[in-house]
């Protein structure tokens, strides 16, 4: 579904994303893990059209994308739920919703969408005419990926979904996620915390200066030494 060839990304004389080659199959749930400032959010940053590649390719079901811009790639069915969450916080809960929605023309459906997304967070429904801004963190975050939702994507990337967020409010959240790939949408998805981010997903990429360092399926990267010794605290692994 998706696919990355040789891409580079560059902030100034800083190159942030070195030759990264990777692809998302349809229906997988794939996560990119490592350090801070590995090139993680650059790479989905690049992806959406947020920055620019200066080498390499994008492909979307086989189409470049990499010369598109940002509202082009949503309307190809592909939403970014960024990291710290990036709610419009003057707007209410609804509004956020109906933002998600903008490339969206059936205004009926987008309304039984937001419904049907309220149905889901139970919280939000709660909540749906309070500005976002005064939202938990945790709420904010469920926002977020309910807001990403409202485009009818294929493919959801999310960014760092449990930045800053309470042990029961991160449980939950990959719980939604988990969910989301289950019910037939493509997740690619960064997070730090490589063990819950392994935990989760059918492949990884472990990125490092910009890098991709290895590659592998949940099990096996579970099982590598190093990555056990340098991501996972030296934990036992486990299938």
């Amino acid at each position: 579904m998706l696919k990355l060839e040789n891409v580079s990304v560059r902030y100034g004389a800083t190159e942030a994303v070195k030759n990264v080659s990777m692809e998302v199959k349809e229906g997988e749930f794939v996560t990119l893990i490592g350090a801070n400032g590995a090139g993680k959010s650059t790479t989905l940053r690049a992806i959406s059209g947020l920055e620019p590649v200066r080498e390499g390719r994008i492909l979307f079901e086989g189409e470049p994308i990499h010369n598109a811009a940002p509202q082009d790639i949503i309307r190809l069915g592909i939403a970014h739920c960024p990291e710290g969450r990036r709610v419009f916080p003057q707007l209410t809960v609804r509004e956020n919703l109906e933002m998600g929605a903008f490339c969206r023309y059936d205004r009926q459906s987008v309304s039984a969408d937001i419904e049907q997304k309220l149905e889901m967070f139970p919280r939000l429904a709660e909540r749906e005419r309070q500005a976002a801004g005064t939202l938990s963190g945790g709420e904010q975050q469920m926002l977020a990926i309910a807001r990403s939702l409202m485009s009818r994507p294929r493919l959801v990337m999310f960014d760092e979904p449990s930045l800053g967020l309470a042990p029961n409010f991160v449980e939950q959240v990959f719980k939604l996620v988990s969910s989301i790939c289950e019910s037939g949408t493509t997740v690619l998805m960064v997070e730090q915390n490589a063990y819950a981010a392994l935990d989760l997903c059918d492949r990884s990429y472990l990125l490092s200066t910009g890098e991709v360092m290895l590659s592998g399926t949940a099990e096996e990267m579970l099982n590598n030494p190093d990555v056990r010794r340098i991501y996972l605290g030296g934990e036992a692994a486990t299938a």
